[in-house]
């Protein structure tokens, strides 16, 4: 059940993206309290203080009864020296934004039933406004009127959106030490299997690990998972249940083999009864409720942005652990081939395929993200935010997600996340593991192959980091860490001249494949 979860799960490889967002946020006082709301601005207009100590507060002057498109029924006297809120529609921007200057007005703040742009106008039309203009949500300023019953102060300031953002920062460390954790698991349940056998250098594969062993097996795995991203793209709306479905199985599954080696580990009594000659453990059972609840509750508020990415990213590593330890690969040559027919799906699924869609948009972000995935939409530096509550769009639970910590205004919006797919923590994984278990057969106390492999991963996740932010676009990460990650493990091997056997990897495997 596990190998074949594997297998559906694990096509869906994704990347982590920037964007470039003209989002800003408008502060709303009053004597008592104070609560801040998004707004869309437009740098080529006059731009917006970076802080809210430099902005400058004025007095807000409901006009939501009027689109201002003229100045009938307005009282300048009553504008003069303060900030407006008015309605959209009627006319464009760039007439609402003079019309409220004429009137002596310091802000234009648009109330929108609709859809939040970036407001735009012609290039002529930017140099005649000289005071800071903005969309808002309608419900956001009805929403306010409620909290600030009476009078209302207000600051728009645009913080600045460092291209660095911590949550980078965390995402390595989640890859890194997925990747560092699945390999050591893997080398230590190969030393405890050949510690079982009398120590004799050889092993018995274990019947719970799925071995590829075969250059045709590995071909028709990669056939696969291209055909499964297909159909996810074509079948988006069906399938995605069924992923999730998957999911939650195999990451309790998942949960409670990681939970259960370090109960071993910790020797934790188990304590067992018997019912009707079945023996069952106490530890097991109370484990295996707890993995399935924690499931169970991933599942039911799966599309609450603000707090379920910890518990995604929980069952994410869990996953990625036993999957890590589950798939072995037995040797450096199916390595090589799988590794790199594996780079060639995830550059011709991100690089190749929007040559070929209707919208432009490659597969592999397509079915990532969702077709019809709520909250920000960017086009170039053109924002969209939706101005109602959206419907929850179903993602795949297929990546590890941290919400971008400096992206305070683009928060505000809607939930910004660096995200990584499993995909690019799993395959290079699998040769971590290799190098973990190979280090074990020649009896290495050094683990030289299991630590090159680690540094050699880290090295390529922040050069796939570094180049998404100097070029500003996501990157298929194996087009670096598969490199990265064979080179150092070949060149280790070459070193130490013993990459005949490295090649090879076991004897075991072999003398299992020709028995009866």
């Amino acid at each position: 059940m596990e190998r074949a979860v594997g297998f559906l799960v694990l096509p869906l490889v994704f990347f982590a993206s920037q964007i470039n967002c003209q989002e800003a946020i408008l502060h709303i006082s009053n004597e008592s309290t104070n609560k801040e709301y998004c707004i869309v601005h437009n740098q080529s207009w006059t731009p917006l203080s970076q802080t809210l100590d430099d902005a400058l507060q004025y007095p807000l002057v409901n006009m939501t009864f009027t689109v201002l498109c003229n100045t009938s029924g307005v009282v300048p006297g009553v504008v003069k020296g303060k900030a407006l809120v008015v309605m959209r529609g009627d006319c464009d921007f760039s007439q609402k934004a003079l019309v409220a200057q004429s009137l002596g007005a310091t802000t234009l703040l648009i109330a929108s039933k609709t859809l939040l742009i970036t407001p735009s106008a012609n290039d002529s039309e930017y140099a005649k406004i000289s005071i800071p203009l903005a969309l808002m949500r309608y419900r956001d300023f009805i929403e306010a009127q409620q909290v600030f019953s009476g009078r209302m102060q207000v600051k728009l300031y645009a913080p600045p959106h460092p291209k660095i953002d911590a949550s980078i920062i965390v995402m390595l460390l989640i890859a890194i030490v997925t990747v560092a954790l699945g390999g050591f698991w893997s080398g230590t349940c190969e030393r405890d299997r050949m510690n079982g056998d009398g120590g004799g250098g050889e092993s018995k594969a274990d019947p719970k690990e799925l071995f590829l062993y075969s250059p045709l097996k590995v071909v028709i795995f990669v056939a696969m998972m291209c055909g499964m991203l297909v159909l996810m793209y074509f079948f988006y709306n069906i399938m995605v249940h069924f992923i999730i479905a998957i999911f939650c199985l195999a990451s309790a599954s998942a949960l409670f083999s990681c939970v259960d080696a370090v109960m071993e580990i910790l020797s934790c009594p188990s304590g067992s009864f018997s019912i009707k000659n079945y023996n069952f453990s106490v530890r097991s059972l109370i484990l295996a409720a707890v993995c399935i609840s924690i499931a169970v509750v991933w599942g039911v508020y799966r599309n609450e942005d603000r707090w379920i990415w910890i518990l995604q990213d929980f069952l994410g590593v869990a996953f990625c652990l036993n999957f890590m330890k589950t798939i072995s690969l037995s040797n450096f040559k199916i390595c090589v081939i799988l590794l790199s027919l594996l780079l060639v799906y995830d550059v011709f699924f991100v690089f190749i395929t929007p040559f070929f869609t209707k919208n432009g948009v490659s597969i592999m972000v397509q079915v990532a993200l969702g077709p019809d995935a709520s909250g920000e939409k960017t086009h170039g530096n053109m924002v969209e935010v939706p101005a109602e509550p959206q419907a929850p769009s179903e993602k795949l639970p297929v990546v590890m997600r941290v919400p971008r910590f400096s992206a305070w205004a683009q928060n505000l919006c809607g939930m910004q996340f660096s995200i990584l797919g499993y995909g690019d923590i799993i395959i290079p994984g699998l040769l971590v593991a290799y190098c973990s278990r190979f280090d074990v057969w020649i009896n290495s106390s050094r683990k030289i192959y299991f630590v090159s492999c680690c540094i050699a991963y880290l090295l390529g996740m922040i050069v796939t980091f570094a180049v998404m932010l100097l070029s500003g676009m996501g990157q298929p990460a194996l087009l670096y860490l598969v490199p990265f990650t064979l080179t150092a493990s070949a060149v280790v091997a070459a070193c130490r001249g013993e990459m005949r056997q490295f090649w090879a990897g076991t004897t075991y495997m072999r003398e299992e494949l020709m028995a009866p």
